[in-house]
């Protein structure tokens, strides 16, 4: 808060110098002040490009500098215009992700460009995470990172160079493809899909390959989590609203792998209802929703809630009962995948499923059974299907939320992970 002016009643003390009434404290007149801020109204400064601002900081640096920074090649790094930008086809906090064509394979290729605008510190470190994260993951279901590669520093972007990360092309994710109600999904395409802290789940961080090969992507908020050792501090600024589970809106940070398991919870009801289930607007709403549909967070739900920073802070309906199963026969006629939707979304983190308990579960072993890939649904779908150019954002196009009555809100961006100071391992 702005505290108030004081105010020059007749009891305050006698200023030590004359005051004139006309004048400021620079010695201008208030009159002359008013012309001065009319012609500047009147004749607006002109804006001035980045090329200019560029060009006008050059002049306060050594051009033997400039010229060095401009010249300079990263060892190991190869130059993006071994590359052709096709089409944009994701944008989100951290980058923009185009499709790209390499100039001497004609392989296609996904370009994700690394926003540096707002570093201060050079590289980012969500970007430095996914290089280092990636070069360890190594699998079939796990997006391929070829290599980093830059442009050049120029006038243009403040003499800075531009990376991007290069992978694999997928040619489209779970969100693009749940947009279009013209794509079919059946029983058996479920069951295939569904068989380290990720921290992003969520559809559009699903990529289906023209083969048919499901591969998690984004591993920008990925960290390493070993069972077993003292429980690190992470930051609870992470995973899109809408998939968040309920521990991290309540100010968790001692969380396991088990906030991916609602993610992966969110996403398999997705499958059915084309739409993600729960769509709040603030951190505060989502709770809401999640009580509205998995019942009232309380001690008899959640052993240990009470511990956790947030829980005085927010308000959480009370006298809530579970309808998760009930919303759901709504969509699914399956009573194991309901089973299977209702165990992954567990409040309490403890006995939320794990991933090898749930690929353990009965819904994969009664007909009809999974396949090795969606080759099949692929071989229907005739052109890419993103998120980003489903027009107007895919959700937008994809209903409400199972226990919402109110208006689709528009997909949050996560928000930067700030505030809490994490290493890279």
């Amino acid at each position: 808060m702005i505290p108030n002016a004081p105010s020059h009643s007749h009891s305050n003390p006698p200023s030590s110098h004359h005051h004139n009434p006309h004048h400021n404290r620079h010695g201008h007149s208030s009159s002359s002040s008013s012309q001065m801020n009319g012609q500047l109204q009147q004749h607006p400064p002109p804006q001035i490009s980045p090329e200019e601002m560029a060009e006008m900081d050059k002049q306060k640096v050594n051009p033997a500098l400039i010229k060095y920074i401009e010249e300079f090649k990263f060892p190991y790094i190869t130059d993006v215009s071994n590359y052709e930008k096709l089409i944009k086809i994701g944008q989100g906090t951290f980058g923009e992700v185009f499709k790209a064509r390499c100039k001497k394979s004609g392989r296609m290729v996904a370009l994700k460009k690394i926003l540096m605008e707002n570093e201060k510190e050079g590289f980012p470190i969500t970007a430095l995470r996914e290089v280092k994260m990636l070069q360890q993951l190594k699998h079939e279901n796990i997006t391929d990172l070829i290599e980093v590669c830059s442009s050049k520093a120029s006038a243009h972007n403040r003499d800075r160079s531009t990376f991007y990360l290069v992978f694999a092309f997928c040619e489209h994710d779970l969100a693009g493809l749940l947009s279009n109600s013209k794509i079919k999904i059946s029983l058996v395409h479920i069951k295939t899909m569904m068989k380290i802290l990720h921290r992003d789940m969520k559809a559009a961080n699903v990529l289906l390959s023209r083969d048919g090969i499901l591969k998690l992507a984004d591993f920008g908020l990925a960290r390493p989590f070993y069972m077993g050792h003292p429980r690190q501090l992470y930051t609870n600024r992470v995973v899109t609203l809408w998939y968040r589970p309920p521990e991290l809106l309540l100010g968790d940070r001692q969380y396991t792998t088990s906030i991916d398991m609602w993610g992966a919870g969110c996403i398999m009801a997705e499958l059915w209802t084309r739409s993600p289930i729960m769509q709040g607007d603030t951190e505060q709403k989502q709770l809401t929703m999640i009580c509205n549909l998995c019942g009232s967070i309380d001690k008899d739900s959640w052993d240990r809630v009470s511990e956790l920073p947030l829980f005085d802070r927010m308000e959480l309906p009370q006298g809530q009962p579970r309808i998760l199963p009930q919303r759901m026969r709504a969509y699914i006629k399956d009573e194991l995948a309901i089973c299977l939707i209702d165990e992954l979304l567990a409040l309490d983190p403890s006995k939320r499923l794990e991933a090898e308990k749930a690929l353990d579960h009965t819904f994969f072993y009664t007909a009809p059974y999974s396949k090795d890939d969606f080759k099949d649904l692929m071989d229907t779908v005739k052109t890419s299907q993103f998120e980003y150019t489903a027009g107007g954002g895919a959700h937008a196009n994809r209903g409400r939320a199972v226990g919402a009555g109110q208006r689709v809100p528009q997909r949050p961006q996560l928000s930067q992970t700030g505030q809490f100071h994490d290493m890279i391992f």
